[in-house]
């Protein structure tokens, strides 16, 4: 059910995108931006790897922020920018040195399987990133962001919302089922599983046993590089999988 079923949603829409007296942004048009832009920040710093002991769960918790924006979004109806063609905003940034802090933050679990849509049938798995996806969320974030500045607030919830759909939206959420997993992988001490078959020629890199390596790690080996708690459920230190062995 959209938010245009929703008693009073054709209001609330129209609120989105209408400005204050002062001339400000509504307050959801703030409340998004404040939440991607709180977003953009956190990653960023994250990805600059100085404290690496706290990157996954921080990346869980930023990950699960953005993605309650995203479902606002969702929520809406469709949302019309002013102009009818995209204001050029110039050069895009340059986010190799982000992606790249986050595949050295995150080696060797960088790459995880995932189903494009599950609504598919049949659909076979693929390999990801969670640095490119990761780098590419905060890209279309981005974009939208520069216009959100400009004062171009309906161009930058449109591209905010239609980029959920189409991009941003799918690369946050499977990032999301990846950093949950690996946290359950961790405090349940079960092992990761070899990612036997999967397809690593989809613009992953040129190393052929990347998914290969990813999969032989086990969870205890990266606690430590990780920052993720030894505490089993149960409140007793876990042991590390394979000690004494």
């Amino acid at each position: 059910m959209s938010e245009s079923d929703v008693p009073g949603a054709s209001d609330a829409t129209e609120a989105t995108l209408r400005h204050d007296g002062a001339g400000g942004p509504s307050d959801f048009a703030v409340q998004i931006a404040d939440q991607i832009e709180s977003f953009i920040v956190a990653v960023t710093e994250i990805a600059k790897g100085d404290d690496p002991d706290s990157a996954v769960p921080y990346l869980l918790l930023e990950v699960s922020q953005l993605l309650l924006a995203g479902g606002r979004l969702g929520a809406y109806e469709d949302i019309l920018p002013d102009e009818r063609y995209e204001p050029d905003l110039g050069a895009e940034p340059d986010f190799d040195t982000l992606r790249e802090g986050l595949a050295t933050l995150l080696d060797p679990v960088d790459v995880f399987s995932e189903v494009f849509d599950p609504y598919e049938p049949r659909q076979a798995p693929v390999a990801h990133r969670l640095s490119d996806d990761l780098s590419g969320v905060v890209t279309d974030l981005r974009h939208g962001m520069a216009h959100y500045r400009a004062g171009r607030t309906s161009e930058a919830l449109w591209w905010w919302q239609f980029s959920y759909f189409t991009n941003w939206g799918p690369m946050a959420s499977a990032s999301l089922r990846a950093l949950q997993s690996l946290v359950t992988h961790v405090r349940l001490d079960q092992p990761l599983t070899p990612l036997d078959g999967l397809d690593t020629d989809q613009d992953l890199g040129e190393e052929d046993d990347l998914a290969e390596e990813a999969g032989r790690v086990m969870a205890a080996e990266i606690l430590g590089p990780l920052g993720l708690s030894t505490t089993t459920p149960n409140g007793e230190p876990g042991a590390r999988s394979g000690a004494g062995k």
